[in-house]
């Protein structure tokens, strides 16, 4: 069954794209719609989704800053949202229940309180997926989120162990020596070098090391695999290792989206107590945006990093499942709650998609839950007497701005959203100031200074097009060039307004000539000589 369930989830997938909606909501119905035609998961599509949750966390810990974790807006936001949403969720069940609502029958407190923390959770899979294929995921809001992501999935690791009543092994402390090895593992990843071994490289490291003794000792394998990946994290080459990872990992959440959609259709009128659920992931999100202003953001950077968050979890499809073995919770919850959990992907990817398109007309009135003192990350930005803004400093923007400052001098000024690049920038005597280009704000300032090029480097090409949307929507009038991967993003982008876009895969050899020109001379170049034929 499971190469027709993979079958599915193509069509499906392509689908939703064709539908201008991200892939995974497709994934989604393309399990409703093999469970509701009677086909069943087998064990290799649960190994592929437990496999691909995996090497997500294992991805998260090898970005992972350890020290956002302590930043305010992060733990503040965590912990006040999920004890907010747990006991409202909870007081509003238990009126319900004693208001007579039939599929509430009998909720006690300890039910009520149950579903609440797993109503708490934002998804993970879901979230970051999104924030990755919109190039928000190094943004200020981005990192917030993930930061909330992993303080949420430590509350319910620590509710599962205890709650479960299988506590770690009494040498899971001894786990904590995984520290020592870190200059052992990091003389390896400098020496299996750029292809296939760095990615068997990652995945003994995610799913033997991290996943693998970890579960041994009693420890749910996934903490160990992030935990594995934030022993790696800093390293020059965890970046590389990501990269390589991301592809895999991306195909195997498939069957993750997939075994959602499987978990089965309950009765009807707990499908619509699931839908009443889902309507309540807008105060959900709701209170994300309240608590984000109130850690001085400004509103778009409070609406993005609110709506990422603002779904369900798998983790709450965990703790149900949890809940019911343990008497607190009957029968019907877990299935409920994952047709909630499926509903809130499929109603919030759209409004993910469309939210760059939120302008400042339809933003005043949001004004006004922004504070007076902004967070350090979103103050007033100036250019000076830059000439030349390139946005998006990674190895396409770093090495477009070396060769800018070396034909016009110092008149480049580059932007960066990841504090971490901009250090190192920084360190090596580049102009670059930390901004984010979704930010509205960000382009209204713009309009006080004079550029006369601005250059889209940005990895996301919807990254790249909002940002010529919107130089598009102001009185700019310098010059545009952008770049792209492939021909329609070329063609989108010169839509858009761009002067000039250059497709980076299609033109790369051409620039590789033309550098070795360059360095050789015409004059030095070797007289060429044609192969000689072989004589029979």
């Amino acid at each position: 069954m499971d190469p027709l369930l993979i079958g599915l989830a193509f069509v499906f997938g392509l689908g939703a794209r064709l539908a201008h909606l991200p892939p995974l909501v497709g994934f989604l119905i393309a399990g409703f719609v093999a469970n509701a035609i009677g086909l069943e998961s087998g064990p290799v599509l649960e190994t592929i989704a437990n496999l691909g949750v995996t090497l997500l966390l294992f991805l998260i810990g090898l970005e992972l800053d350890v020290r956002r974790l302590f930043r305010r807006e992060v733990w503040g936001t965590a912990t006040l949202h999920a004890t907010v949403t747990t006991f409202t969720a909870a007081g509003a069940l238990l009126g319900a229940a004693a208001a007579g609502v039939s599929s509430l029958a009998g909720l006690d407190l300890k039910a009520a309180l149950s579903i609440g923390f797993a109503l708490s959770f934002s998804s993970t899979v879901f979230a970051i997926k999104n924030l990755e294929d919109r190039g928000e995921a190094a943004s200020l809001h981005g990192r917030t989120a993930v930061g909330v992501l992993i303080l949420q999935d430590i509350f319910a690791v620590l509710f599962l162990t205890f709650a479960g009543g299988k506590l770690p092994e009494p040498w899971a402390l001894a786990l904590i020596l995984v520290l020592a090895l870190r200059p052992l593992l990091l003389i390896v990843l400098n020496r299996v070098g750029h292809g296939e071994l760095l990615l068997l490289f990652g995945l003994f490291i995610a799913l033997g090391l991290g996943a693998g003794v970890f579960g041994l000792a009693g420890v749910k394998p996934d903490v160990g695999a992030l935990l594995l990946g934030v022993v790696l994290a800093g390293h020059a080459k965890a970046r590389e290792l990501a990269h390589s990872l991301f592809p895999l990992k991306d195909l195997l959440l498939v069957g993750f989206f997939l075994l959602i959609g499987l978990s089965g259709f309950p009765d009807w009128e707990y499908i619509v107590l699931a839908v009443v659920l889902v309507a309540a992931t807008f105060l959900k999100g709701a209170l994300f945006f309240l608590l984000f202003a109130k850690f001085r953001f400004r509103v778009r950077s409070s609406v993005l990093g609110a709506l990422a968050l603002t779904s369900y979890s798998e983790f709450g499809l965990i703790v149900s499942t949890l809940a019911v073995q343990a008497g607190w919770l009957a029968d019907h919850w877990p299935a409920t709650l994952a047709i909630a959990v499926a509903l809130s992907f499929i109603i919030v990817a759209p409004l993910q998609q469309r939210a760059h398109g939120v302008d400042v007309r339809s933003a005043r009135w949001l004004s006004r839950f922004e504070t007076r003192r902004r967070h350090p990350e979103e103050r007033a930005i100036l250019f000076g007497d830059a000439k030349i803004a390139v946005l998006g400093m990674g190895r396409v923007g770093t090495g477009a701005y070396d060769d800018l400052v070396r034909r016009f001098g110092n008149v480049v000024i580059g932007v960066e959203t990841d504090a971490k690049r901009l250090a190192a920038h920084l360190d090596a005597g580049r102009n670059v100031i930390q901004a984010d280009v979704t930010d509205p704000a960000f382009w209204h300032r713009l309009e006080k200074v004079q550029v006369d090029l601005i250059m889209l480097c940005m990895p996301a090409h919807d990254s790249n097009m909002y940002a010529a949307q919107m130089l598009r929507e102001s009185d700019y009038a310098g010059k545009v060039a952008a770049v792209a991967r492939f021909p329609d993003e070329v063609e989108a982008l010169q839509d858009a307004g761009v002067h000039i876009a250059f497709n980076m895969y299609a033109e790369a050899g051409a620039g590789f000539a033309n550098h070795v020109r360059g360095n050789i001379g015409d004059g030095e170049m070797p007289p060429f000589s044609p192969p000689l034929q072989s004589e029979r």
